[in-house]
């Protein structure tokens, strides 16, 4: 039997949302026909929108579903950004951190490359936090020409958390709508949306427990957004396309479960996180943790532990550790079948050599210490037999 610890990739549905969604699936009826089977259809749809925004701490209307957060990273920037450029030509800015998530950074080099948009990328430091004070110096260079700032709340790779709060407080004042990725914090740390003060907030089903296929925009209703689908004017005319209520019954599930037992999960995992780490480092003394080591739920993800492994190749530890049965994942990409440092840890200062030696273990709602124990099992042969590869590859 498996072990997993790639929670950041996607966690395990709840049996719940399973039953919410399975015990719609037989339904007939499309939310937004009229009979009284689109009618059932719409009122699943509206309770389930209800329950998200409950738990958000947003307003019901501020809900927008989308296909999972990819769409929504897409409709809330590029659908921000076509407004306040129609509206006003100057605004051609779109300022973000450099270690975004690629379904906002593709995206930002599309918008650059073939929309006329000037993208800024602020720097962070060695932790994975975005540099506050080059980030106030973007804004402020001319702030009439920024169209929106979008910065994840939470890192995927090494689970740096960003300081939000710091964030709209600088865009504040000049009007600047803020967006931020959501997706790795939602039910991992305490995320509410009009606490927060953001004008537009991601989120996805299957990072909380939820079906694959379906998530969310919370958006302000102030903030005038260019739809990027057009059809039948579903989603207050955002987000056209027939409404999927099976898989939003298991999302809104999910997403109740998740924020309900946030608290009491954080303090599992940061438990189990010091576990893991302790272990780790305990039979492999020269692995380096990456990111923010406090456990300070303010300052990571409580479930991450990402680690680099000197004089090792990441891709061949996960494959070494993989045929142990144990499942987690490197920090590189693949480009065309070559494997690429990630450009997180470029960004956090490491050079490429050594973002190629580390592995992110993300741990979730199913993960105990056995399986975090059998990791640290595994790990010290497998890093050995990895740098005895890489001897041989240098010829030593």
């Amino acid at each position: 039997m498996s072990v997993y610890l790639d929670h950041a990739a996607t966690t395990p549905i709840y049996p719940e949302a399973a039953a919410a969604m399975s015990a719609q699936l037989h339904n007939v009826g499309n939310p937004s026909s009229l009979h009284a089977s689109g009618r059932a259809a719409r009122r699943v749809v509206e309770e389930s929108r209800e329950t998200i925004a409950r738990a958000l701490g947003a307003r019901p209307g501020e809900i927008v579903f989308t296909s999972g957060g990819t769409e929504a990273n897409n409709l809330a920037i590029k659908g921000c950004y076509w407004h306040r450029r129609r509206e006003d030509g100057r605004r051609t800015r779109i300022i973000a951190s450099q270690v975004e998530h690629h379904a906002v950074l593709d995206q930002l080099h599309w918008l650059a490359n073939e929309q006329q948009a000037e993208v800024n990328l602020v720097p962070v430091d060695s932790l994975g936090q975005i540099d506050l004070a080059a980030l106030q110096a973007a804004i402020e260079a001319d702030p009439d020409s920024v169209a929106l700032i979008s910065v994840m709340w939470a890192n995927n790779e090494v689970g740096t958390v960003q300081p939000i709060a710091d964030v709209v407080a600088l865009a504040e004042p000049h009007g600047i709508p803020v967006h931020t990725d959501a997706v790795q914090a939602v039910g991992q740390l305490p995320v509410d949306f009009a606490k927060a003060g953001v004008d537009a907030l991601t989120l996805t089903g299957h990072k909380v427990g939820g079906p694959f296929g379906v998530g969310a925009l919370a958006v302000r209703r102030e903030l005038a957004i260019t739809p990027l689908i057009h059809g039948g004017g579903q989603e207050r005319d955002i987000r056209s396309g027939t409404i999927d209520a099976p898989a939003i019954a298991g999302f809104a599930t999910a997403v109740e479960l998740a924020v309900s037992r946030q608290q009491q999960l954080a303090t599992r995992l940061t438990a189990l996180r010091r576990r893991l780490v302790e272990g780790v480092l305990s039979v492999v003394p020269d692995a380096i943790c990456t990111g923010a080591i406090d456990t300070n739920p303010e300052l990571r993800l409580p479930g991450n532990a990402h680690l680099r492994f000197p004089n090792c190749e990441g891709d061949s530890l996960l494959m070494l550790l993989d045929a142990k049965g144990i499942e987690c994942s490197t920090g590189s990409a693949c480009d065309a079948g070559v494997a690429q440092a990630s450009h997180v840890l470029l960004a956090m200062g490491c050079s490429d050599e050594e973002a190629r030696t580390s592995l992110r273990f993300s741990m979730g709602h199913t993960t105990t210490e056995a399986d975090v124990d059998a990791l640290v099992a595994a790990i010290g042969p497998a890093v050995d037999r990895a740098r005895a590869a890489v001897r041989v590859m240098r010829g030593r």
